[in-house]
């Protein structure tokens, strides 16, 4: 059974998500060989003061 996180900024929509869970599973599903019911994808709603790049807090970089 493939358990996948996907880790995105919030603000993502449930259609958004939908879309991307369907066409992970399809390709899971392809690659694996495993029933789509043996798919498990998790999301992680990340926050912006929950993350850095190049040095900085994204959080700081949006005020800027």
């Amino acid at each position: 059974m493939p358990f996948i996180t996907v880790k995105v900024l919030e603000g993502k929509t449930p259609e958004q998500k939908r879309d991307l869970v369907q066409r992970m599973t399809a390709a899971v599903k392809e690659s694996f060989g495993v029933d789509a019911d043996k798919v498990f994808i998790f999301f992680e709603d990340l926050k912006p003061e929950d993350y850095g790049k190049q040095g900085e807090l994204q959080s700081f970089k949006e005020e800027k």
